[in-house]
């Protein structure tokens, strides 16, 4: 049997991902934890799981702090509202990243994602878990902004460019400006390459968005929407930027 815990606050949430979970009959759900605390609690005092279904906003926290302090090497499936802690999620033993409400057929496939990375009966069994998961890249669809005490999704098709500045990444729509948990490495690996580029060390931008290219003396990109701040092609990326711009 594999051993599957779940990690989710909202009981609604919880239940359904149950019941979903008891279709399959050579899972066995051994916990359903509903806070970061519950799950160090458990973590640090129970053998772990063979598969681990997480949210990854909880009412305490992040369900990432939990793996952060207490190392797993069990498989993850995140299950959340929001795809914008992607490439984190990667970094620890994901293989999946279903976005809520979850589908059967969705979890299915997860689950079989999961079953053709374990082992064969003739496989050595010490293998590591990095060396079974499969290298995807998922694309960041939407962010999470912060406005006040509100929460807004910005598509990243409405986006045209994220920059830096005093060392936050803010993005920038046709209304306004919004500042972002990433940097803009952690945006590199996550958008579109071939809608967005990294044109220097603090813009990346959206093709969709370009209003103007010069090119004499030096490459500088306006765009329909952009800071007051001048965007320029840095000169080790202007062959790259050509051929971004011609694909």
């Amino acid at each position: 049997m594999i051993k599957t815990v779940i990690i989710e606050d909202e009981k609604p949430a919880a239940r359904k991902l149950e019941r979903l979970i008891s279709l399959f009959t050579d899972l066995e759900l051994v916990a359903t934890l509903n806070s970061v605390e519950e799950g160090l609690d458990w973590f640090q005092n129970n053998q772990h799981p063979d598969l681990i279904f997480s949210d990854i906003v909880l009412g305490d926290g992040l369900s990432f702090d939990i793996f952060e302090r207490v190392p797993t090497r069990s498989f993850m499936i995140y299950t959340t509202a929001f795809d914008q802690y992607t490439l984190k999620a990667f970094k620890l033993n994901s293989i999946d990243y279903l976005l809520k409400p979850i589908m059967e057929e969705d979890l299915e496939k997860a689950i079989n994602k999961f079953k053709s990375f374990l082992p064969s009966e003739s496989s050595n069994n010490s293998l590591e878990i990095k060396s079974l998961i499969k290298e995807e890249k998922q694309k960041l669809s939407r962010v999470l902004v912060k406005i006040g005490y509100n929460l807004k999704i910005v598509q990243t098709d409405e986006v045209s460019c994220f920059y830096s500045e005093n060392k936050i990444v803010y993005l920038q729509t046709k209304e306004r400006t919004y500042p972002t948990d990433f940097t803009l490495d952690e945006l590199q690996e996550v958008l579109e390459e071939k809608k967005f580029f990294r044109v220097n060390r603090q813009f990346i931008i959206n093709s969709n968005f370009i209003k103007n290219i010069h090119i004499s003396p030096y490459y500088k990109v306006e765009m329909e929407f952009q800071p007051e701040e001048e965007i320029t092609v840095s000169r080790d990326r202007v062959k790259d930027f050509k051929d971004w711009l011609s694909n």
